[in-house]
């Protein structure tokens, strides 16, 4: 399967920006909102993002085997694609699916034992896990790499 999200929408500079720079996004609207009315911005923002990305690609409600859905989000949200994060493994939990990644853009530059948890990333896993399975979730993080996990990772309840 060929999957595309080159937009092309800069001429010379490309389509990706400098993660310094998204870091300063965050903190202004941290600034600006609050700390809780911006994670639930970030997280809705993620979300979005990650249900366009599986529509744009026509893969919303496929019925994918997980270790595919795995392999298509490690496409679109890697290296080879938006380079948000690294998917290590997508596994079924109880009521749910949990997502092991690393190299999240929310986790980047933050020093060890930072409070910062996922948002925008988890926001887009979970889009677009929502897009691909058909399922409404709620993420919560349960391992950080910032707090001594090799991974980050978030498990998505699986609602009504």
């Amino acid at each position: 399967m060929s999957i595309s999200i080159e937009n092309d929408l800069r001429s010379e500079l490309g389509d990706f920006s400098s993660i310094v720079c998204f870091k300063a996004v965050v903190t202004g609207i941290q600034e600006a909102l609050g700390e809780k009315a911006a994670l639930i911005a970030l997280v809705s923002a993620g979300r979005q993002r990650g249900k366009q990305l599986i529509e744009e690609l026509g893969l919303a409600n496929g019925n994918l085997p997980l270790p595919e859905v795995a392999q298509l989000m490690q496409k679109i949200l890697g290296k080879d694609g938006t380079r948000l994060c690294l998917i290590d493994a997508i596994e079924e939990c109880e009521n749910g699916f949990r997502v092991a990644c690393r190299e999240t853009i929310c986790s980047s530059g933050e020093a060890p034992g930072s409070p910062i948890t996922l948002s925008y990333t988890l926001g887009a896993l979970q889009g677009a896990l929502e897009a691909v399975t058909g399922k409404r979730l709620r993420g919560k993080q349960v391992e950080s790499v910032l707090r001594g996990s090799s991974q980050d990772v978030v498990e998505f309840a699986i609602l009504g």
